[in-house]
Order: structure tokens, then sequence, then C-alpha cells
């Protein structure tokens, strides 16, 4: 019996395996209906997620963190760990994101960008532009609408998109916001033209966000899986679901 159950560990130990994914913070919100989806079709496949901006996830991958896959807010940083040769292959864009104005407070959103000039709106929440592309598509866009010098010192940084949300929510007037995270549960009580809206998509270009596969992992087989899942119709529909524009 000692020997059918060591063999029975044995082969499980085998089948089962672990994967360990760097994610950008605006994929948070999405994450976890794709995780529950690749596991349809993968069950013993364990899915670890490590969330952060594109920049730091980067960084921590230059620097020997055991990740299999970069799921980036843009294509700067997939690209840039490829030309490192840290990338199996070129990176692919797997979605676009786009931005929103949200407030926890009832807001004119028909104003646009003139919105956040308003002197009732003292402090404006954007991520920091140097390390999410989501802060520099919100300074792009308010340059595009010719507000930024008049709104420059109104702006509170975050170190994420995720962490933009989070001062949006507590401690600022409103916020430049991923659009996915409009699509969370805990934003079910937030309603359009109310407490969000979308940014003109024509003032900023939608965020192209890469996945790269990366050298070194003990799963290759999973990752690649995974990685593919990413571009299914089932896949590809989660997001879209999400505010993605695909």
């Amino acid at each position: 019996m000692k020997q059918i159950i060591g063999i029975l560990l044995l082969c499980h130990s085998v089948i089962a395996s672990e994967i360990t994914l760097a994610v950008a913070a605006n994929v948070s919100y999405a994450i976890e209906a794709l995780q529950k989806a690749f596991n349809g079709h993968y069950p013993d496949t364990k899915v670890r997620v490590i969330l952060g901006s594109s920049g730091k996830l980067t960084a921590q991958i230059r620097h020997g963190a055991p990740y299999g896959l970069l799921l980036s807010a843009n294509m700067k940083y997939p690209q840039a760990l490829f030309d490192d040769g840290l990338a199996l292959q070129l990176p692919r864009v797997y979605a676009k994101g786009s931005l929103s104005f949200f407030s926890a407070k009832t807001q004119d959103f028909s104003q646009g960008m003139a919105l956040l000039k308003a002197k009732n709106v003292k402090r404006i929440a954007v991520a920091n532009p140097k390390t999410a592309p989501y802060g520099k598509a919100a300074i792009e866009a308010m340059k595009q609408a010719k507000v930024y010098d008049t709104l420059k010192d109104k702006l509170v940084f975050a170190e994420s998109i995720s962490q933009t949300l989070s001062y949006t929510l507590t401690a600022v007037d409103i916020g430049l916001i991923a659009s996915s995270s409009l699509y969370s549960n805990k934003m079910a009580d937030f309603k359009e033209h109310v407490h969000w809206e979308k940014v003109d998509p024509t003032l900023y270009k939608p965020i192209e966000q890469g996945v790269v596969l990366l050298k070194g992992s003990e799963n290759q087989e999973g990752y690649q899986q995974f990685f593919d899942f990413l571009f299914s119709e089932e896949a590809q529909s989660i997001l879209t679901r999400y505010g993605y524009i695909i």
C-alpha cells in the first residue's frame, strides 16, 4: 500500500506544475477570470501572479526574478527584455488599454478635459509616467488637450495604475485610470456618465499591451500554454469584457 501511495504522489508531482506570471497592475482586474478559464483547460497547472508596474516588474526580471511570462501595460518593456536577450521570442500585443476619468463624487463629464480645471477639482491622481504606461498616456492626453500646464500642480502621482484607483477612491477628487479597473466587482456601484467617463481616445494613443515569454523558466510548457491561451477566442472575450480593445 505504501508503495502505491508513493507512486501516486510521484505521479501527481509530475503532473502538477506551477507557473509564475509577472502581470501589470492594470490587468489585475481581469487576471482572475483569465486564470479560471485557463485552469478549465489545464487544471493541473497552478498559476501564481505577481502584480506591479511594468517598469518595476521588468527591473525585477533583469535582477533574476523567477517569472516565465510578462504581461506588460505596453510594448516598451517586453521589447526591451527581448533586446537584452532575456526573452525567447518577440513580444506580441494581446490587448489595447484605454483611459477613463473616475471620481467617487458625481461630476459633469460632458466638459471632457476641461473638467479637470474646475475649482472644486483640487487634486488629480495619475500613475507615474516614468514607470507606468497609463500615466504616460494620461500626461499625453492632458498635453494634447492643452491643459497640462494648468493642471500640473494638481497632479498626485501613484506608483501604479492600481494605486491610482486607490488614491481616487480615498484621497483625491478625480483620477485618470485604466478603463479595465471599472469592471471590477468593487466598482459596481459607480455609474458611467455619473462617476466615470472614457477619455477621448484621439487625445492619446491606445496602449498596446505586450506579452513575452522569458528565458530560464523550469516549466516552459506551462508558460507556452498560457501564452497561447491568451490569444484564444475565450481569453480575448474576457479581456473585452474588462474594457480592453482587441
